[in-house]
């Protein structure tokens, strides 16, 4: 009997001895790596729930059969960067740690892509499902749940996690895109998604972390903030639980923190809803969030699209006292102070009664416009004209435009309704307002002397400004 207990323990201690190797759920069967660059591939070894340091890790990747060998550290977490081939798989890369008895576990992943890559993040916008939201639907969902299939296009959705302090994962798993997937998957991301994938030719992958109702502070990390001094960093759990989403750095530490060195070609950004009523500093505190991204990436100066926040009347939610313009205004002048940035205008995507607009396909869409243009250097493409200035002749003010390389337009006919002009008294009147070529002109008979314009400088409006079939964003010529 002693003899049986003992061989029991002994074959109990050798099953024990072997470390497992433990990866973030974002590496696993059915992931896509950036291609043509040295990707970062990390994890752990643990034996029994504990860390376990100095153990051999070595990572072979089946598209050049090469074998790379590290050692875990004193937390034992081990990473190692490799070498990825044009786009193409599917691949496998095994993870193996061998212990000093010439012993090994063997961790595998399969049906590896190689492709673009892609983070997408921000508030309920990015979040909105296919599916929309409660009593919100997304245009033309039924249609595209219809014809989503695609193997080639993979989707990885970050669980909501709030967090006082950096956690190491996030809980998720690689989709294929297809119905079920695409139902429940970011909108905004997949039309980008698939316009990427139809316009490269190249398996896409995207990684999508939001939270509706975020705050950018919360995308942020404390040393970041630092600079601002409205900004009220969290001490305890309880300010988490109590402002959730809207906690600085919660979502950067619960969120964005696990991902940090996954391999990416660069990130899309809906948000800004939740900073209106503290518009005064988002160009600052957003430019400082891009900065902070690309720090802690190592990548440079990755790309970094974003759309801009679409018209809605914000009274509906008790926030009629400030004026949404105010916060566009500051996205505009973030892809002006932001190398390798620009801005995806939606003032003719809004809806008046719904702060989460159904057209979301025009959202993701111009994002990729966005990066086809200006990452992968496809020519062609329209651009959006954005305010360059404004000369004052007599009783009318004539307004000229950057990137116009066409025509400005009216969408809906030879005028618009959207001008206001003002003259030193500040108040501004309804004005008429014409085009010749590439110049908008605005006048009114109540203003002899005109000062300033303002386009769409409202909450709720349906803009009509047009160049190229792409909108211009609302501007104003003043700083009152």
């Amino acid at each position: 009997m002693k003899h049986i207990l003992l061989s029991f323990v002994v074959c109990l201690f050798a099953l024990n001895i072997h470390a497992k190797i433990r990866l973030p759920q974002f590496f696993s069967d059915g992931m896509v790596l950036q291609q043509q660059t040295e990707v970062r591939l990390w994890g752990w070894c643990e034996q029994n729930g504990k860390k376990i340091n100095n153990k051999n890790v070595t990572v072979t990747t089946s598209w050049n059969k090469k074998s790379y060998t590290t050692q875990t550290d004193a937390n034992g977490r081990f990473e190692i960067s490799v070498q990825t081939p044009k786009a193409g798989g599917p691949y496998h890369i095994s993870f193996q740690e061998k212990s000093t008895r010439n012993t090994s576990t063997t961790t595998n992943l399969t049906n590896v892509l190689i492709g673009e890559v892609w983070l997408c993040s921000g508030q309920s916008n990015m979040e909105m499902q296919m599916k929309g939201f409660k009593g919100q639907p997304v245009e033309g969902a039924t249609e595209e749940l219809l014809a989503c299939g695609d193997s080639l296009l993979r989707l990885y959705t970050g669980k909501r996690n709030p967090q006082l302090q950096p956690v190491d994962d996030i809980a998720a798993t690689w989709q294929m895109a297809n119905t079920a997937s695409v139902r429940e998957f970011s909108a905004t991301a997949y039309y980008f998604g698939k316009a990427l994938r139809k316009a490269l030719g190249v398996p896409v992958g995207l990684i999508c972390t939001s939270f509706g109702g975020s705050a950018c502070e919360a995308w942020m990390k404390a040393d970041w903030l630092q600079a601002f001094p409205k900004v009220k960093l969290p001490t305890t759990e309880d300010d988490v639980k109590r402002l959730q989403q809207r906690c600085p750095t919660a979502l950067y530490n619960g969120q964005l923190h696990p991902l940090i060195g996954y391999g990416i070609r660069g990130a899309i950004w809906y948000q800004g809803e939740d900073n209106i009523p503290r518009y005064d500093f988002y160009a600052p505190l957003m430019t400082r969030m891009i900065q902070g991204w690309r720090e802690e990436w190592k990548q440079g100066d990755f790309p970094f699209y974003f759309c801009q926040i679409a018209p809605y009347d914000y009274s509906l939610i008790n926030w009629g006292q400030y004026n949404s313009a105010l916060l566009r205004e500051q996205q505009a002048q973030v892809e002006t102070q932001v190398n390798n940035c620009r801005m995806a205008v939606l003032m003719d995507a809004g809806l008046e009664y719904g702060i989460h607009p159904r057209k979301k396909r025009e959202a993701g869409e111009r994002l990729a416009l966005l990066a086809l243009s200006n990452t992968y250097n496809v020519e062609g493409l329209p651009d959006f004209a954005t305010y360059s200035n404004v000369e004052f002749q007599g009783d009318t003010a004539v307004i000229a435009f950057n990137r116009s390389k066409e025509w400005v337009y009216f969408e809906n006919g030879l005028h618009s309704d959207n001008f206001e002009i003002a003259g030193e008294d500040q108040v501004f009147h309804p004005a008429q307002a014409w085009i010749s070529r590439n110049r908008v002109y605005v006048k009114s008979d109540q203003v002899n002397k005109p000062v300033a314009v303002r386009y769409a400088f409202k909450n709720w409006v349906v803009g009509d400004l047009m160049h190229d079939g792409l909108p211009v964003s609302s501007f104003r010529t003043d700083n009152w």
